[in-house]
């Protein structure tokens, strides 16, 4: 591989490291890329930062291999069409991650200090004391909702202001957040009791709109919600709504489109900047010598770490990694989607043993909406390792011939109560859930919407389960309502036209004090 081409204005350190390698390297940052594939067929690798790589830039590409991505997000480039075309996709994650938890405090204290609005009314001659008088930082609550590396960082640059840290992540362990001096809580603690609320998590279907009227109205009046992550996270017209009734401070950096002209949060942020996050210096620098030193290992070594569209190994059937997917996602809202994971531990019987690694990046998928089903063994092991969730595979008892399954199991510290053992297989070409716990013989398909209800095993409660989805207006496609008799519990998993509203779940815990209640749906 020789030919390398950058379409952007990344520190000159990557073309430095690249040439000295002896590779040709091609940096135009004028020029748009659509047109720079035209003229540089040849070109081997790509090096990005935010620019588009759609299909039709891979297409007019037919000798590239690799395109790299200089920061974390990728969902500039379409992966999909990459790996079809045979073309592996790397990003450099947490290179920009220093520069966007600075600017949460950059955001912070211009709110606070009015420095914007001070600097424009010193500068027109004016003297308006009174009117700026500010807020401190020092030992306000700060809550960061995602314990990525960007909210690891925004925890270690609070110290020097005393500050008292909350954080949400469902996925990082409860000794990961005490070591960064975090208390795990709720999202509806930590929006109720933060003086700052800071953002940073994807944006995907899960999160698309999460902050909104109920988690704004918790809000203290006068409270802060700073967004460096992404714009569809927060519903703008509830953010309007709640700005205007509790007083609420905005801070933005993120818009639907990073391109000039009119923003729909101009009128509610008191301080908005052009996604500048991880526009430093050191960033730049950082990310650019990330991608350099990336690629001369992927060339000279087949060093493949942080390749983020890896397709399957040989001999491993997708099916059997959607599964995978799909039995920890049952497992996650067993579990409790708020609850910390402190280990995961799995069992693959019959001939999945010697793929077992490859089913850590689904399990990842199902457990956080942060990581990205597409990355590899190895992304995964990290992604756990750095959120302190301990992962063990244990030898599979082939004497019990349950054929080519998985167990997997999830535990929230080393009590049993929070502990879950969920096995799936796939059977003509189904998945199927078959054991939840000591639930045996379930057979259940895990798509599409459920209510699952755990209780002690007495009559006519499964009538008072199925009346109160009756009186939703819910019709109940299957019932599975296996017995525990060892321990006399039962179990009903129903399946059902449409989601399971709130109000039936709150129902059910209201008239049969259930061990556990709650809906699901899955895609």
């Amino acid at each position: 591989m020789q030919h390398v081409l950058i379409p952007t204005k990344l520190d000159a350190i990557a073309r430095e490291l690249l040439t000295a390698k002896g590779y040709t390297v091609v940096q135009d940052a004028e020029t748009t890329l659509a047109e720079l594939a035209k003229r540089h067929p040849q070109t081997e690798a790509l090096i990005v930062r935010s620019e588009e790589v759609t299909a039709e830039v891979i297409d007019a590409l037919p000798a590239l291999k690799v395109v790299i991505r200089a920061g974390a997000g990728y969902d500039t480039i379409d992966t999909k069409h990459a790996r079809r075309k045979r073309v592996d996709v790397m990003n450099t994650p947490g290179a920009n991650a220093n520069g966007v938890a600075e600017e949460v405090f950059a955001l912070a204290l211009a709110h606070y200090r009015h420095v914007v609005q001070g600097d424009v009314s010193t500068r027109a001659g004016k003297w308006e004391k009174k009117r700026f008088m500010g807020r401190e930082l020092h030992r306000k609550t700060l809550g960061i909702v995602g314990l990525g590396n960007i909210g690891q960082l925004v925890a270690k640059r609070s110290t020097g202001f005393e500050m008292k840290l909350l954080g949400y992540d469902p996925v990082v362990s409860a000794s990961k957040a005490e070591d960064l001096g975090v208390k795990l809580v709720d999202l509806q603690a930590l929006f109720a009791e933060s003086d700052i609320v800071t953002l940073h998590v994807p944006e995907n279907a899960e999160t698309r709109g999460m902050v909104n009227a109920a988690l704004l109205s918790r809000m203290k009046k006068g409270a802060v919600l700073v967004n460096c992550a992404r714009s569809g996270i927060i519903n703008e017209a509830d953010l309007r709504a709640a700005k205007k009734d509790r007083g609420l401070g905005f801070c933005n950096d993120v818009y639907e489109a990073d391109e000039a002209g009119p923003k729909s949060v101009a009128d509610i942020a008191d301080v908005m900047l052009p996604h500048l996050g991880a526009n430093t210096h050191e960033a730049n620098a950082t990310a650019a010598r990330r991608a350099a030193e990336q690629l001369i290992a992927y060339v000279d070594k087949g060093v493949t770490t942080y390749v983020v569209n890896k397709g399957v190994p040989d001999g491993l059937a997708e099916e059997y990694q959607q599964l995978a997917y799909h039995v920890a996602l049952v497992a996650r809202h067993y579990l409790g989607g708020g609850r910390p994971v402190h280990q995961v531990r799995c069992s693959f019987y019959g001939s999945l043993g010697p793929y077992a690694k490859w089913f850590l990046p689904p399990i990842c998928a199902a457990l956080s909406p942060e990581f990205d089903p597409l990355q590899g063994p190895e992304e995964a092991q990290m992604f756990l390792a750095d959120r302190g969730i301990a992962v063990e595979t244990r030898g599979a008892d082939e004497s019990k011939h349950y054929g080519n399954s998985m167990t997997i199991d999830l535990a929230e510290g080393d009590n049993a109560i929070g502990r879950v053992s969920v096995r799936g297989t796939i059977a003509e070409g189904n998945m199927m859930i078959s054991r939840i716990n000591d639930f045996d013989r379930l057979y259940f398909v895990p798509k599409g919407h459920a209510l699952v209800v755990q209780y002690a095993d007495r009559p006519g409660v499964l009538a008072r389960i199925t009346s109160a989805c009756a009186d939703a207006g819910l019709n109940i496609d299957d019932i599975r309502a296996p017995l525990d008799s060892t321990n006399q519990k039962a179990l009903a998993v129903l399946k059902t036209n449409g989601p399971v509203p709130a109000a039936v779940v709150a129902r059910i815990h209201a008239e049969i004090r259930p061990e556990a209640a709650f809906a699901m749906s899955i895609p």
